[in-house]
């Protein structure tokens, strides 16, 4: 068996022959190179191993995917268990087996078994699932959970979470996150890394918010939804006209909708601040709404009927906010204004102070937006106004064209208190 100092020029330059043959290396005793009859390289070892009488032959790898450097290093390994009584097969199935286990709880792994065991059956799962993919993974997806720590945490929303509000929530999401990982006993977290973190002393107290667009304002955003595509323009559409919770109209599945009946009813487990065995919130829809959904497409992959995967997830409006806020703000600097700051659940806000200018009742203005009664009238009052909610949704409908499309200055509103049809002032 020959023997020299093995290099890269003599390794690249080996030639198969009709039999395989060997060259053993003057650097690291019992290593070499084996070249089979169809010209494969092979790094071997050859060592009495634990458990064998006599020397063995083991691979150490092929060249050049193995270089000569990896190859003499991990002969060498090898020659110092096999010094201390262990065999280098069984310690590479060990650490093989440690690292499966540590990809099974790095923080993206984690994350993915939250979101399908946990986030995808809540009424807002949707949401999570795109903090946690967007703000989160990014960071820490190849990173095992438990060297994930609060600072680390604070840094990722502080640098990602633009507010206050959406910090509050952000933050929120990783305590669940966190927790949720800790009570599965199975990832190696023993404490949530985040549970003493107190927001109101890391992004102030959360104060409630205030902001209702104005006429103008609520006009842009509408012809900016008039410009979107499905599913974001339509999506925004019947926002404004239903004063719905964003996430309950990105989340909407067909299955809740009856458009003969012109009716749309979230169940009770899907509607914030009800619980199993409440009544659902049904949304009377008005001829503007069914038109809007009549016109959208189906799909045979799954049932959300705002959706870039063929049905198969929702839709979050939260996704287009930055381009509806440039495209709102265009459109106010031709007259001279700026945009500021707001989101998107203040529509809801607006939508709901103009039910008072309207001069709907509060218990009607209430039960369009789904706010849950209280008190005693909770217990007594189960009438659920559906003709008074499609009329005032009518009316807001009517309301909301006229600020889109404001009658010419010779064109009056009757006097009444209802949206009824313009009369023609004479010249």
């Amino acid at each position: 068996m020959a023997k020299r100092t093995l290099t890269d020029r003599l390794l690249k330059a080996l030639k198969p022959k009709a039999q395989r043959y060997e060259i053993m290396d003057n650097v690291v005793r019992g290593m070499g190179i084996r070249v089979s009859e169809g010209g494969v390289r092979t790094f071997v070892l050859i060592t009495r191993f634990p458990g064998h009488r006599t020397p063995t032959r083991r691979s150490l790898g092929e060249y050049p995917t193995v270089s000569l450097e990896q190859a003499r290093a991990k002969a060498r390994l090898w020659i110092e268990l096999v010094k201390r009584g262990e065999d280098p097969a069984v310690e590479e199935e060990r650490q093989r087996l440690a690292e499966l286990r540590k990809r099974s709880v790095t923080f993206g792994a984690v994350s993915e078994d939250f979101i399908q065991q946990k986030v995808r059956s809540e009424r807002r799962g949707a949401e999570v699932e795109r903090v946690i993919r967007r703000v989160f993974m990014p960071a820490w997806d190849g990173r095992p959970i438990t060297e994930v720590d609060a600072l680390d945490v604070l840094a990722v929303i502080k640098r990602e979470a633009h507010g206050p509000g959406y910090a509050f929530n952000v933050l929120g999401y990783a305590k669940r996150l966190f927790s949720w990982a800790v009570d599965q006993q199975v990832y190696g977290l023993q404490v949530s890394p985040v549970a003493s973190l107190k927001p109101s002393k890391i992004f102030g107290k959360r104060k409630a918010r205030s902001r209702v667009l104005c006429d103008e304002e609520l006009r842009a955003c509408w012809l900016v939804a008039e410009q979107m595509p499905y599913p974001y323009g339509p999506m925004l559409k019947l926002l404004m006209l239903s004063g719905q919770r964003h996430g309950d109209v990105g989340g909407m599945p067909w299955r809740e909708v009856d458009l003969p009946k012109r009716e749309w009813v979230i169940p009770a487990e899907r509607y914030k601040g009800n619980a199993k065995g409440e009544a659902p919130h049904l949304i009377p829809l008005t001829d503007e709404m069914v038109d809007i959904l009549a016109a959208l497409p189906r799909f045979n992959g799954g049932d959300y009927v705002f959706t870039t995967t063929r049905g198969r997830k929702p839709t979050d409006l939260a996704e287009q906010k930055a381009r509806i806020d440039a495209e709102m703000q265009a459109i106010l600097q031709e007259r001279g204004r700026t945009l500021p700051a707001w989101v998107i659940h203040d529509l809801r806000r607006s939508m709901r102070t103009r039910l008072s200018e309207l001069r709907i009742p509060t218990e009607v203005a209430e039960a369009v937006i789904g706010h849950k009664k209280r008190g005693l009238t909770a217990v007594y009052d189960l009438y659920e106004y559906r003709d008074e909610k499609a009329d005032a949704l009518k009316r807001w409908g009517a309301r909301l064209h006229a600020i889109v499309s404001p009658p010419p200055a010779n064109v009056v509103p009757l006097p009444s208190g209802r949206a009824e049809p313009m009369a023609v002032r004479s010249a």
